[in-house]
């Protein structure tokens, strides 16, 4: 079965002010045996402190973020300028894949763009594997737009064999993709799961007071808009077929993650998340 965690992009302000270790305790608490660590710097605190999560908590990092190059979007870690550092963090604390949260925009808008991108993640991958890495690249609803009837992801694949995927099945549904479709389409390398529903909220009274006042645009935006981010289990994505799906894929690791918890603490979602996957034996 998968190893079940938690993405810490959802606790990155949790370990600013607390520190790594703190943050691996109470996760622990939750039942919870890995993270992907996400827009959280891998300085010497935090990395210390997710070493001695997994030698005292037993908490595996079970995925590092990495841009593929160095920029003002980038996010932690490059690959064309901290690779040496990414592959001894990686030695450090035991982890198997590295994952590209995101294209860049500009690698977004024609195929031409995409396919030279793709190109530097074959390099990036190959060159990780051979030191027993694997690289995975993370979707969004924009992967499955096309251009000339090829998916962005299609392209990506194509062009970059040795890049495997960390499929997020919230985005996937939202980009117009049935998620079992993508698993099927893609088995063999979906490594790493993003598990986060998708729900659709109850039309709010503003809306219908916009309607009613005259501006059709503005209560009809607000109709357009009521997708949402979701605990676990309190959307409309069916979990009981979805995780033995992933599974069959090739997928190794389950990241509970949660883009806006909407106010509420991200603790109490998380918690949520794993009753609910509990519920369902996972």
């Amino acid at each position: 079965m998968a190893v079940l965690g938690v993405q810490m992009m959802m606790l990155r302000e949790q370990v600013a002010e607390q520190g790594m270790f703190a943050v691996l305790q109470r996760l622990k608490q939750l039942d919870i045996d890995a993270v992907e660590v996400s827009q959280i710097p891998m300085d010497a605190a935090n990395t210390a402190g997710l070493e001695r999560g997994r030698d005292e908590l037993g908490i595996e990092v079970g995925a590092l973020s990495v841009a593929l190059k160095a920029g003002p979007t980038a996010t932690g870690d490059a690959l064309d300028a901290d690779f040496d550092k990414i592959v001894a963090d990686c030695a450090r604390l035991g982890v198997r894949f590295v994952r590209i949260g995101m294209m860049p925009f500009t690698a977004m808008v024609s195929k031409d763009a995409c396919e030279a991108w793709a190109a530097d993640c074959e390099d990036a991958a190959q060159r990780l594997a051979e030191h027993g890495i694997t690289l995975c690249y993370h979707n969004h609803h924009v992967d499955l737009a096309q251009f000339e009837g090829e998916r962005v992801f299609d392209i990506v694949r194509r062009v970059a064999p040795s890049l495997n995927f960390e499929v997020d099945l919230h985005w996937v549904q939202r980009g117009g993709m049935a998620p079992l479709d993508m698993l099927k389409a893609y088995s063999g390398v979906c490594k790493l799961i993003h598990v986060k529903d998708f729900r659709i909220v109850p039309l709010p009274q503003a809306a219908v007071d916009e309607m009613t006042s005259g501006d059709r645009a503005a209560g009809f935006a607000m109709f357009v808009n009521l997708a949402q981010f979701a605990e676990v289990g309190q959307g409309n994505m069916n979990w009981p077929e979805l995780l033995p799906a992933s599974e069959a894929a090739g997928a190794e690791y389950f990241f509970i993650e949660q883009d806006d918890t909407y106010g509420r603490d991200p603790f109490d979602c998380i918690a949520d998340s794993r009753r609910y996957l509990a519920s369902i034996g996972y």
